[in-house]
């Protein structure tokens, strides 16, 4: 196998010949092997093919990163067939990604190997919401781990300035702070790339302003991101790994885990006045879109008042919205129970119909349920909702 290495003046960290690693201002790497990744190691060199998934929001969505990381296990297996799935949607943290996990991943077939983010998505939608955070990427990872029990997870955190903040502060961000926690509990090997940068800052190597600049890196973050996941690599990859499954523990950090999360059948859903199934949905007005998020299948309605039923089993249910600017505040009631407001407007909404996952309920008791959602008027000219997958958790060993 090749060893990855980076050269200094191509990163722009220092002026120093090529060859070294970047320095690290604390005389240590900001990863966590646990498990490792011994079992992909070995079907890449034995059977010659391998399925790598990446699975995250806008930074892995994005180019940059995520090419050099292809680049180098091409490197790394000369002769391995590799089937890259790049997995990653804009704006969606780890509510979204498990319960869109099947049809974005595990369609093709059981994987080898996923890389996973969402600290950033997590930390910047839902910041008060921990419990969330802890159910959707323990949910991803024990969903990949159940279809694939030799299926190697690698857990990445990637940076914000909040994050820094959080850590100059002496605290550990939240986000972080729950899927390191998954990351733990699975064995699953970890990036912490938001802590290495904090440090890189701190030691003067360079600025957020000037250098790093955005929570969507410019070639420089992207290659600093590429070279602390090509350290790691070079660490799990080496001698020969004796192949084992990896045991899913007895029970889950969170009994409430969206380890089952799917996407519901939207023409299962019962309409009343006002929705719609439109089979190719697109704004009435002049607005961004999201690819996947426009021009498909949606239910859909205009007016307050408009109510749909939709019956599903297990402990969760919630939207995966087109959340633009007539988004408007929803009530729901589940078995019957009083009617609850919420408001998934989201802070882009104004200009851009984004992927927007919202839970309504997820922490119902085992068996079937039936939800009522109706738009209202609670919002001036915000009176649309436009629902493009159905969110549930079915009962199962979670």
């Amino acid at each position: 196998m090749k060893k990855g290495f980076l050269c200094l003046a191509f990163l722009g960290l220092l002026p120093a010949l090529c060859g070294a690693p970047p320095p690290l201002p604390k005389g240590h790497d900001y990863f966590e092997l646990r498990d490792g990744l011994g079992n992909s190691q070995t079907k890449f060199e034995r059977e010659k093919t391998g399925r790598v998934a990446f699975l995250g929001g806008s930074i892995t969505y994005n180019g940059g990163w995520r090419d050099d990381l292809m680049r180098q296990l091409r490197e790394r297996f000369p002769g391995t067939t590799f089937d890259f799935i790049p997995a990653g949607i804009p704006s969606v943290g780890s509510n979204g990604n498990a319960f869109r996990l099947e049809r974005d991943v595990l369609a093709r077939g059981p994987i080898d190997l996923l890389f996973v983010e969402a600290a950033v998505n997590d930390g910047t939608n839902i910041p008060l919401q921990p419990d969330l955070m802890l159910r959707g990427m323990e949910g991803v990872v024990r969903h990949i781990r159940r279809v694939n029990p030799m299926a190697d997870v690698v857990l990445m955190h990637f940076v914000m300035p909040e994050a820094i903040a959080a850590y100059d502060a002496g605290t550990v961000p939240v986000a972080v702070a729950q899927h390191e926690r998954v990351a733990v509990h699975y064995g699953c090997p970890s990036l912490n790339l938001t802590l290495e940068v904090t440090d890189r800052i701190k030691a003067g190597q360079f600025t957020w302003a000037e250098d790093f600049k955005d929570v969507h890196p410019p070639p420089f973050g992207q290659r600093l991101y590429a070279a602390s996941m090509i350290r790691m690599l070079d660490a799990a990859f080496g001698g020969t790994p004796t192949p084992k499954p990896h045991t899913l523990p007895g029970k889950p950090l969170d009994p409430y885990s969206f380890g089952h999360g799917r996407f519901g059948a939207l023409g299962e859903a019962k309409l009343g006045k006002g929705f719609t199934l439109d089979p190719a949905w697109k704004p009435s007005r002049p607005s961004g879109t999201r690819e996947g998020f426009v021009n498909v299948p949606a239910l859909t309605a205009s007016e307050p008042g408009s109510e749909f039923t939709y019956d599903f089993p297990g402990s969760a249910i919630g939207l995966f919205l087109a959340a633009g600017p007539d988004t408007c505040v929803l009530e729901f009631s589940v078995d019957g129970a009083a009617f609850k407001r919420i408001d998934p407007y989201s802070p882009w909404s104004g200009g851009l119909y984004l992927p927007w996952p919202v839970m309504l309920e997820d922490t119902l008791k085992p068996g079937r349920h039936t939800v009522t959602i109706r738009t209202t008027d609670q919002a001036k000219d915000r009176t649309g909702l436009h629902i493009i997958q159905l969110l549930i958790n079915p009962d199962g060993k979670r």
